[in-house]
């Protein structure tokens, strides 16, 4: 995929760059495979705002992506690639040889035609194939994977992300992730071998405040901007400070470099590097 830039003609086209789709083949998605994606605007059951900053966006169809590639003994043919407007990556349709159709994330070099299995056992570690991480070879960038067995991947689902095998032990998988932590997963976890593709998406800039409110995203509003009564960072005359010794949320909790991951979590032993670079 490339990026697509628009001769300046109005203030919003002058930085803003569009993906060129060039890598899409089919503009129709499978109607079995769609539900309309429902919209919260980031309110509860009472109506109240518990997440800030959504609402709004264009009507969307929401594709039923297959995460846990449970297929297993049943190879496929990928029919099309598809546009996602809800995420990131571009889906592959896969007819299987049963006469099922699933969508899956689309890898670098996956393309149409091509024959993508899944396997408890060991199989060949080509793109588009999915099985446990001991039969995968060190070394090779996999995506969508699994931190319990038969949970579905939620690792490296995101367009260009991709983790690296390290090394096989007894009972885990050591995994690097896109973030720079350093973890291990049971070797039993499904991982499927490649890259996510779309690697250019991140270069994609919006280019007008409008293009955010179709991706159902609303304005961001300055703490310091707001009345006293409506965040602890509000009110003063002009530009002036926050007042505080650390800056607080709208709910008056400490921002900014603040912990917020549980000392006592469970998975906290397999965590062998933060992202950091710092050891728990």
């Amino acid at each position: 995929m490339a990026i697509k830039k628009l001769k300046p003609t109005t203030p919003g086209r002058r930085g803003a760059s569009f993906e060129d789709f060039s890598d899409s083949t089919s503009k129709t998605p499978e109607e079995s495979l769609i539900v309309i994606r429902k919209k919260h605007a980031g309110r509860n059951a009472q109506g109240k705002i518990t997440v800030r900053h959504q609402g709004g966006g264009v009507k969307r169809y929401l594709r039923l992506v297959d995460f846990k590639r449970d297929k297993y003994g049943v190879p496929g043919v990928v029919k099309t690639i598809e546009y996602d407007p809800s995420r990131g990556p571009r889906l592959a349709l896969v007819n299987y040889k049963d006469g099922e159709k699933r969508y899956m994330i689309v890898p670098v070099g996956l393309t149409v035609g091509m024959e993508v299995a899944s396997s408890r056992e060991a199989i060949e570690p080509k793109v588009g194939n999915a099985m446990p991480l001991e039969f995968i070879p060190v070394g090779l960038p996999v995506h969508n994977v699994e931190l319990e067995p038969g949970q579905g991947g939620r690792l490296a689902r995101g367009a260009g992300n991709a983790l690296f095998i390290m090394s096989v032990d007894k009972k885990y998988a050591q995994l690097k992730l896109p973030s720079g932590e350093i973890r291990l997963v049971k070797k039993e976890c499904l991982g499927t071998v490649g890259q996510v593709g779309n690697i250019d998406r991140r270069h994609v800039t919006l280019g007008k405040a409008g293009r955010s409110r179709y991706l159902g995203r609303r304005p961001t509003v300055r703490g310091t901007a707001m009345n006293p009564n409506d965040h602890p960072h509000g009110g003063g005359e002009g530009n002036q400070s926050i007042g505080l010794k650390h800056p607080k949320t709208k709910w008056g909790k400490n921002a900014y470099g603040v912990k917020t991951r549980s000392g006592k979590k469970q998975s906290n032993k397999l965590i062998i590097t933060r992202r950091n670079g710092k050891k728990l």
